[in-house]
């Protein structure tokens, strides 16, 4: 047994990896084992034999088994450590500059108008993008015969021949989805609505999709003076300016009554945009209370409450804030446009912490 323990012991010492190990561990107290077969010749022996080999043979054995064990916690701390010298990275060195991806304007510009409607008490609704033609034109009060239902600025979506089914469209806007929240939440409501639209149009300042971000707001009191208030705030805190001033326009959308086109103050000296000053005006978004019929395919009765909407397109403005000349440049996919008008994946605009880091 002397000469059993010292062998296996040694060997065991000696193992360069898991695989030797395990193969030691079947030689030794497998069930074919040299320590194995020695404790099946304790039937053999005479009681007195088995008083003095039995306890030894197991005594043996769990030396051995622990010698196993105790190598192989040995071999895979030894696998770790030469794992993490490998994979060592110095945390603290500066971040690389190549391969940083940044946030494109979009995707900012609606973090940011969000931020702002949040600190308002608006929630975000959002619905699908291929409608129903009743969605996009007929619940908002949209008469067959008006222009936008014609198929040269809406994109319908393919028929088959002898399909009865009502049209589905790419939405034109994100309408829809105020009707939508009106048929789920019922009122008093106050949501926006951000998302892509899609028209038949592309040229400097158009494509063929761009986004939208439209507000409503339902209550049984709302007036034209809240709408006023929402919107002066609205353009403060997008644009960062501590004053505005905001001229509405009379004008007609089918979905509201009375409508209103919104123009800012502002300057255009030195070719660049300075909003709240000087005697130029810009128009910026169009607004106004919300049609009875409108409110009625919502599922609400206009006799009771009513409310203002307004709608403004997320590129346009981003365009305005952060002076980028042409639209399709958003969409161009363009790695050094990106870089030079993104922004940091980290900064996540705010009202406290400021919206454009």
């Amino acid at each position: 047994m002397d000469d059993l323990k010292a062998k296996y012991l040694t060997l065991i010492a000696d193992a360069a990896d898991e695989s030797t190990l395990e193969d030691l561990r079947v030689t030794a107290v497998g069930k074919k084992g040299e320590i194995s077969l020695k404790m099946r010749e304790l039937g053999k022996m005479t009681p007195e034999e088995r008083q003095v080999a039995g306890p030894a043979l197991n005594a043996l054995k769990d030396e051995i088994n622990s010698a196993l064990a105790a190598k192989k916690a040995a071999l895979a701390d030894a696998a770790l450590d030469a794992r993490l010298r490998s994979e060592w990275l110095d945390v603290t060195l500066p971040a690389r500059g190549r391969g940083r991806g940044t946030i494109h304007p979009i995707s900012q510009v609606m973090e940011e108008v969000t931020a702002i409607f949040g600190e308002l008490g608006f929630s975000v609704a959002e619905g699908p993008r291929v409608e129903t033609d009743w969605y996009n034109f007929d619940a908002l009060n949209i008469p067959g015969h008006h222009p936008a239902r014609a198929e040269m600025d809406t994109f319908y979506m393919h028929r088959a021949e002898g399909d009865d089914r009502p049209p589905h469209v790419l939405r034109t806007h994100t309408s829809p989805v105020q009707i939508r929240s009106m048929e789920a939440m019922g009122a008093p409501l106050r949501i926006i609505c951000p998302g892509g639209v899609y028209r038949a149009d592309y040229d400097q300042t158009h494509t063929p999709m761009f986004h939208q971000i439209e507000g409503l707001a339902l209550d049984t009191d709302i007036s034209m003076a809240n709408l006023k208030w929402v919107l002066e705030e609205f353009v403060k805190a997008f644009f960062e300016v501590d004053d505005v001033e905001l001229r509405f326009r009379a004008s007609h959308f089918p979905f509201t009554e009375p409508s209103a086109e919104v123009d800012i103050r502002c300057s255009w000296e030195g070719g660049t945009l300075k909003i709240g000053e000087g005697d130029d005006w810009l128009e910026i978004l169009g607004s106004g209370m919300v049609h009875p019929k409108v409110i009625a395919a919502g599922g609400i009765d206009p006799d009771v409450y009513q409310g203002f909407a307004f709608g403004m397109g997320i590129d346009r403005i981003a365009m305005l804030k952060y002076g980028i000349p042409d639209l399709r440049a958003f969409f161009d996919s363009d790695l050094r446009w990106l870089r030079h008008y993104g922004f940091a994946s980290l900064d996540v605009p705010n009202l406290h912490g400021g919206l454009s880091r």
